[in-house]
């Protein structure tokens, strides 16, 4: 099982807009990648958290934890293109996300399973209230089950302290050359990428890192071992949602006890189809298939 925690979103781009938040994109892809999520949030009284509840039961998302907040409005995004292809964006405060309500006993969720898998990032934990939530429900995790941070670094919507903790409560690290980059600022370190990732594994307890580099592909790297994968051809559309596609990939494979090369190379396939299409998830579930189809080990997928 895996249990998500954070926000879930509007992303509203110049002529569209688009349900997101990368703790829902990772929980929306392993649920339809054949995992068992658990996924807790929270939405406003308003249009856009009806609109939510509609498409995620459309999909067959389970949302028993998602929770509806009458004094704040669902989190809005708005995402602006930039001239490199990326995209910029404007994180809109005091949202309902920023108020999740976790309990105190994190197998008050799990219904009697065995929690292996706990995600969460950093924006849900930008507020006093949300930091300190997180934090004493990761504390309280279950004996064996991993915390797999995904950093998310978003301008202004971080500290250090909040990194600093939440790596101290991190089993595996996922994070692109940027965020990589922060981190080495941050500790004062001067080392290669490679130097560094594992200078946060032997000072934080961490036991893996995942770095995605963009067009120079991603690594997996682990105490004795580390793996490399390059970046797929295809026709982008955008690439909102490219690493929270990446993420559930590496989580299911890892649960799924498959070979870190090919879950690299399914991670990256998956990432680069997620870029094909318009915003984070697909509209047609389809689309998993074939994903599915090879992290179950179907070697004809």
């Amino acid at each position: 099982m895996i249990l998500a925690i954070g926000e879930i979103l509007v992303d509203i781009f110049p002529h569209y807009r688009r349900i997101g938040g990368a703790p829902f994109n990772f929980a929306y892809h392993a649920g339809h990648l054949g995992m068992d999520v658990t996924f807790i949030s929270r939405v406003g009284d308003d249009e856009p958290g009806a609109d939510i509840f509609a498409m995620l039961a459309q999909n067959g998302f389970k949302t028993e934890f998602i929770q509806i907040d009458r004094h704040h409005e669902t989190g809005r995004v708005i995402v602006t293109p930039d001239q490199q292809g990326g995209h910029e964006f404007e994180i809109l405060p005091d949202a309902a996300y920023d108020f999740i309500d976790l309990p105190d006993n994190p197998e008050d969720i799990s219904g009697g399973k065995t929690i292996d898998l706990i995600y969460f990032g950093t924006l849900a934990q930008r507020t006093a209230q949300g930091f300190n939530s997180i934090q004493a429900f990761l504390n309280k995790r279950p004996a064996g089950s991993k915390c797999f941070y995904d950093i998310n670094l978003r301008p202004g919507q971080f500290s250090d302290a909040i990194i600093r903790k939440s790596l101290d409560n991190t089993d595996i690290l996922k994070l692109n050359s940027d965020e990589l980059a922060y981190l080495r600022h941050m500790f004062r370190r001067e080392d290669t990428d490679t130097r560094m990732a594992r200078w946060l594994m032997q000072n934080c307890g961490i036991e893996m890192v995942s770095l995605t580099k963009g067009a120079d592909g991603s690594d997996i790297i682990t105490a004795g071992d580390q793996q490399h994968a390059g970046v797929p051809d295809a026709e982008i559309a955008d690439t909102v949602g490219a690493g929270d596609a990446y993420a559930a990939v590496l989580a299911t494979g890892l649960l799924k006890g498959l070979p870190l090369e090919k879950i690299l190379s399914i991670a990256a396939r998956f990432a680069s189809k997620i870029c094909t299409i318009k915003g984070a998830v697909p509209d047609d579930t389809a689309f998993y298939e074939p994903f599915r189809k090879q992290l179950s080990g179907d070697i004809n997928a």
